[in-house]
């Protein structure tokens, strides 16, 4: 019982929630009620859980000693020693075969899609989390391509609208995320995650600040757009976004009055009034976008 403990935390089982993202693009196109195309794209869910499993097994691997640092992640699998690197790497890298075996079968624009995931994972393990900024890219970009995957493996087109919101709300989680890393960790931030040292809180802050206000302006333009009332053949898309501002905002609160910013996911699944708005956004966009409301 304890290997498989231990085995499920290295997977990171919690963060496959990020990968719920793969549906956005079957929700917005009003085809939920096909099964084939559900279907789908629950099997592009799981490709990317596997591959991101992947990814983060061997990020973890590459980041043992720096995680040992952290009040948080030194209680890993890999960094508390509780797992060899080896014995690691060789899951990660059944994983990464399991997800490109896959997402191959799905069709092919979504293999090439679980590849660039893969591939810039990779990157950003071995050398872009030293860069500044671009390193908070290449986390965005996960969130992106889950949404492009999840269209591509559905079969069904991702409006620009849906591309440019969620890039500007992975934005914001990400900058929230090292703000918190900052935060957490003080005076040791550098000796945990060294590009921590080019950034600071008064400039996350303004990064912060600016996403935020992009990311809720982007949707509400998005749900009043002519294609979109066009495509729905009604306005009530606009009353979601109260959903959309209260989550980001409780986000917000969490961060700067209970300093839980580090882990969306965690935030996700341990706060309450954030999970309960994230449905009710959810289940209001289906039923306004096939007609109940």
């Amino acid at each position: 019982m304890k290997q498989i403990s231990i085995a499920l935390r290295l997977l990171r089982i919690e963060h496959w929630i990020k990968n719920g993202f793969v549906f956005a693009p079957l929700l917005f196109a009003g085809k939920l009620g096909d099964v084939s195309k559900l279907g789908m794209a629950a099997g592009a869910f799981l490709v990317f859980c596997a591959a991101a499993s992947a990814v983060y097994i061997f990020n973890d691997v590459r980041d043992r000693d720096s995680d040992r640092n952290h009040p948080v992640k030194s209680k890993r699998p890999v960094a508390s020693g509780e797992i060899g690197r080896t014995a690691a790497l060789c899951i990660a890298c059944v994983m990464g075969v399991i997800s490109l075996t896959a997402s191959y079968g799905i069709c092919v624009p979504f293999f090439r899609t679980v590849c660039v995931y893969i591939v810039i994972n990779i990157l950003y393990s071995l050398y872009l989390k030293h860069v500044v900024i671009l390193d908070i890219f290449c986390i965005a970009s996960g969130f992106v391509l889950r949404v492009l995957g999840g269209g591509y493996a559905a079969d069904v087109k991702n409006s620009s609208w849906m591309i440019i919101c969620t890039i500007l709300l992975a934005l914001f989680l990400g900058f929230s995320k090292r703000r918190n890393e900052i935060c957490v960790l003080g005076k040791e931030a550098e000796s945990h995650r060294k590009i921590l040292s080019e950034y600071s809180v008064g400039f996350l802050d303004q990064m912060i600040g600016i996403v935020t206000a992009c990311t809720v302006i982007s949707y509400m333009l998005y749900t009043v757009a002519e294609e979109t009332v066009e495509k729905y053949h009604t306005r009530n898309l606009i009353f979601t976004s109260v959903f959309v501002m209260y989550g980001i905002f409780r986000y917000l609160y969490l961060m700067y009055q209970k300093g839980r910013g580090g882990s969306p996911t965690r935030i996700m699944l341990t706060d309450g009034p954030l999970a309960a708005a994230v449905v009710l956004w959810a289940v209001s966009c289906a039923c306004i976008v096939y007609g109940v409301l």
